[in-house]
């Protein structure tokens, strides 16, 4: 080769390797997601109301401006068994040539137990991480909808599971998206919940959204995760109800068997990066196949959303 076409050469090649990097896809990292896991639980349990949950919201807040997402806090007043208290939904938007939203979900509280210190590292911790990691990740992606990224406060009972003592967070979300008109754009809601320990099983919820569980069932056997994502059924209430009440297509990715689930073990040491790759891996996979289906859905699904009965909402 000629010593001008060297000179040429040399003078591209940065501008090619340049564009090179810049075109190469962002993909999960489990350790950054795991590294979320520990700033969360250095601040200790972080139940509703408490200082320590809201320095775990800043966190969040700044580990999303981080990436370019903007936050709007959405706080509410809870009536709770012990009072009122003062709970914040962090809502983060990812815009998208179309602006109905597919939303990914996760609670960042702890559950309150005075008995013992409870970090939630898997109950509350992992599923908070998973979400900041995609935030990344879906940030540089080329999404054909809006992302919504939902951290909601609240989901555990302050006493004990039942009636109005649960999921005060998604509860008052989705009655403020009906009450603003927002939930006639919402198309989906992927729940992730308690997916970091170490013998991660997840079964398919049953009263979660059939076609959405089957579209994010089949990219884990694309990735090689049926081991994972395996086709036994449990039912569980969680913050997905809410949605499916209002006739939002939702999903719930959980593994409730989990030994130390509410207990003073569930720690930093019981939870796998492995586990938080896998499902940080499945959720990306799953998006075009969600997004492939929503695109052919029929148009007269946001009016039924919006005309459905009162009993179902």
């Amino acid at each position: 080769m000629a010593l001008r076409h060297w000179v040429a050469l040399a003078a591209v090649l940065p501008g090619l390797i340049s564009l090179a990097s810049a075109r190469k896809p962002v993909t999960f990292d489990s350790g950054r997601a795991y590294e979320h896991v520990r700033q969360l639980v250095g601040y200790g349990p972080r139940p509703a109301g408490s200082a320590a949950l809201a320095a775990a919201r800043q966190y969040i807040t700044s580990q999303l401006a981080a990436a370019g997402i903007n936050t709007v806090e959405q706080a509410f007043d809870a009536e709770t068994p012990i009072g009122r208290i003062r709970m914040v939904n962090l809502v983060a938007t990812i815009p998208g040539p179309r602006p109905e939203l597919i939303v990914i979900g996760s609670h960042y509280d702890t559950k309150l137990f005075r008995e013992f210190p409870f970090v939630g590292a898997n109950d509350g911790g992992s599923s908070t991480a998973v979400l900041l990691e995609l935030g990344r990740v879906l940030k540089a992606r080329a999404n054909r909808y809006t992302i919504e990224l939902l951290f909601l406060d609240g989901e555990e009972a302050v006493i004990e599971w039942g009636g109005t003592d649960r999921t005060y967070g998604s509860r008052h979300y989705v009655t403020e998206a009906r009450r603003s008109g927002t939930l006639r754009g919402m198309q989906a809601f992927l729940l992730v919940d308690m997916v970091g320990d170490r013998d991660l099983v997840i079964k398919r919820e049953l009263e979660s959204t059939r076609w959405l569980t089957d579209l994010v069932w089949a990219a884990a056997r694309r990735l090689k995760h049926a081991d994972v994502f395996v086709d036994a059924a449990t039912s569980i209430e969680d913050d997905h109800v809410p949605f499916l009440k209002a006739g939002i297509p939702a999903v719930d990715i959980i593994d409730l068997d989990y030994p130390p689930w509410h207990t003073a073990g569930d720690t930093l040491d019981k939870v796998s990066a492995r586990s938080l790759q896998v499902v940080g891996d499945v959720v990306v996979e799953a998006l075009p196949s969600i997004e492939d289906r929503l695109a052919r859905q029929t148009p007269g699904a946001a009016a039924r959303r919006k005309n459905a009965p009162a009993a179902s909402r």
